[in-house]
């Protein structure tokens, strides 16, 4: 299914978001254990892990493997009298060069609507920290065939905000098949992969539409990685519950197709 001009023009991309997970004993023993004994070449995947804030110097210290560092949220707002907020440009003075934004946890649980996910999109890449930008449908959206109205929505409030989409992974997760076990087969991914990227070449340009990466999350686990990374239009994996485990090893290395 893959073909070389896509690997070529794509570097693959496996992001383990960690969530509110772990203490410092387990960044310890996960990044010296696991993480820094993954063996992988950094020319063809970026390894980008997402551990809680407050843990983001440690893992940062422990880390000799080429793996890069993500926050998991990053504020709407520039530094300021902001309090509990994670600004940009502190992540950047810290050497964070990403950022998730828009995770179905975030505006699910905390009322981000799409709006507000593309303008901390846009107020981290002022800030030279590139995002990782979730997008998905729910169970009942699925059922109601809204899949691609839900998805094009979300894409639009980014694509009004002008970013450079070079600094931008889309990360597709529905929401129905996050820390559910359910997963899409590889074809149901792989459909919505295809939508999106010729939303992007009809929206935004060809060149965009051909060079960004576009990954899937949602029980991703060493079980499925391997199929699912064959399909055309999947660039990699947004990796919850499993990259919290030594299986993140095996997700990594199933890129190496």
């Amino acid at each position: 299914d893959k073909s070389q001009i896509s690997i070529l023009m794509r570097r693959f991309f496996v992001g383990g978001n960690w969530k509110s997970n772990g203490n410092l004993a387990f960044v310890k023993s996960h990044c010296e254990d696991v993480l820094n004994k993954i063996k992988f070449d950094p020319k063809t995947v970026d390894v980008v892990v997402c551990p809680l804030s407050i843990h983001l110097p440690l893992a940062q210290s422990l880390l000799k493997n080429n793996i890069q560092i993500s926050s998991q949220n990053v504020s709407l707002y520039k530094e300021g009298a902001f309090t509990g907020e994670i600004s940009a440009a502190a992540l950047k003075d810290l050497g964070i060069d990403w950022t998730l934004v828009g995770h179905s946890e975030r505006r699910t649980l905390f009322g981000e609507n799409s709006k507000i996910v593309a303008d901390k999109l846009k107020n981290a890449e002022g800030q030279g920290v590139q995002s990782i930008a979730c997008i998905g449908e729910t169970k009942e959206e699925r059922e109601n065939n809204k899949t691609m109205s839900v998805i094009e929505s979300q894409l639009k409030a980014i694509k009004e905000v002008n970013p450079d989409w070079s600094k931008v992974v889309v990360a597709y997760e529905p929401v129905w098949a996050i820390g559910t076990g359910l997963t899409a087969s590889p074809d149901q991914a792989q459909e919505v992969h295809n939508n999106i990227r010729n939303w992007l070449e009809k929206e935004v340009s060809k060149k965009v539409a051909d060079e960004t990466r576009i990954i899937y999350g949602g029980s991703v686990t060493e079980k499925n990685a391997a199929e699912l990374i064959k399909k055309s239009d999947i660039d990699g994996f947004l990796v919850g519950g499993a990259a919290l485990k030594p299986a993140f090893t095996q997700i990594v290395q199933d890129t190496r197709i």
